[in-house]
């Protein structure tokens, strides 16, 4: 099989802003981060946080107010797309409707100085990588909407780019199918080492697939890390809700020794890192995951009424109603449902409470 293997190079962001004329807001505001060659990252976040601009001044399809752009450390700021060893995935697959499937895949190369045979070499090595070897002859209207993603998965891999960009790229796909593609799509990219820049707004998404991810707001990074860090220890409410579900619930910090926060919910009591907060009141996210229910009046415990109960196969799910207003709680037992009405604890397990800003 011929080699594919992307020549991977790192991506640097230093100090990049992009004002669109006549918006008085930046769409980007101020952003630098650090992708290391070799790495998956997601940009995640809500519309209109920045993302897809940020993957655009990465593609070149889009340049920066201010700040510069480096690809393997080169500076790119200035160069168009067709000066970048980037290749991209868009959501909608972009795919030649009256070209076969192996016509699409190789219809970058023919402007790359590939030879005739090489050139075909290399997209059925392509094809091959994403597993449709056989489908060469179809056209896009008769492949699956999985499919179509693979082609295009397969046209830019095919080119070796430094960078690969991917642009909401499973948007169009049902559940089941989505979960499919993104697991094959981090296959291909381990396997080969290839830099990927990853934009969408799905967090499961997210977290399934990047190495880094990094959250943005309001044209500005909100957080930065792995898919652990930003689950277990969010920045702030927004990373906290926007990461997998959390309740945020107010909290007052009672003391702080040694790096860790005394904090009382009502009639609750824990500790956790400080994260830099003092005394006084403050915020508290906790994953509907890391509640344990118990029984009412159980010691060390916030008492709440069951509002809505719903079995949901691997798990149900609880809206309850609390003196520190209600609280959505995901439990695995499913043999022991509390019914609408049921007084019920809440306890609060060690790891499960982080302060947030």
């Amino acid at each position: 099989m011929t080699d594919i293997r992307g020549n991977a190079a790192s991506v640097t962001f230093e100090h990049v802003v992009k004002i669109y004329p006549g918006v008085s807001s930046p769409a980007v505001n101020d952003v630098s981060f650090s992708i290391e060659a070799g790495k998956l990252v997601t940009l995640l976040g809500p519309s209109g946080c920045g993302k897809t601009t940020t993957l655009r001044m990465i593609a070149g399809l889009e340049m920066p107010s201010s700040g510069r752009v480096l690809i393997g450390g080169a500076d790119v700021t200035r160069l168009p797309a067709t000066e970048r060893d980037v290749s991209m995935v868009f959501q909608s697959y972009a795919l030649f409707p009256h070209m076969t499937v192996m016509e699409n895949v190789g219809y970058g190369l023919k402007f790359s100085g590939h030879g005739k045979s090489e050139a075909a070499a290399r997209a059925r090595a392509g094809l091959e990588l994403v597993g449709l070897s056989g489908f060469e002859e179809r056209l896009p209207s008769e492949l699956s909407g999985g499919q179509q993603q693979r082609v295009a998965v397969a046209r830019a891999l095919v080119l070796e780019p430094q960078v690969l960009l991917f642009d909401e790229p499973l948007s169009n796909l049902d559940a089941k199918l989505r979960r499919q593609v993104r697991e094959e799509i981090r296959d291909i990219q381990t396997k080969l080492g290839l830099t990927v820049v990853y934009v969408t707004h799905d967090q499961e998404e997210a977290l399934a697939v990047s190495d880094r991810i990094i959250v943005m707001n309001k044209a500005v990074i909100a957080q930065d890390g792995s898919p652990r860090e930003l689950y277990d220890a969010p920045a702030s409410a927004f990373v906290a809700d926007f990461i997998g579900e959390a309740n945020i619930l107010s909290c007052n910090v009672v003391s702080v020794a040694d790096g860790r926060a005394k904090v009382s919910i009502g009639p609750v009591t824990i500790t956790t890192p400080a994260r830099g907060h003092a005394g006084g009141p403050a915020k508290l996210a906790v994953r509907p995951n890391r509640i344990m229910i118990s029984p009412a009046g159980a010691k060390n415990s916030l008492p709440a009424t069951v509002r809505k109960a719903t079995y949901v196969g691997s798990h149900m799910e609880y809206m309850v109603d609390t003196p520190s207003g209600a609280i959505f709680v995901v439990s695995p037992e499913v043999d022991t449902v509390h019914a609408s009405g049921q007084s019920i604890g809440l306890q609060f397990p060690a790891g499960g409470p982080v302060l947030v800003d």
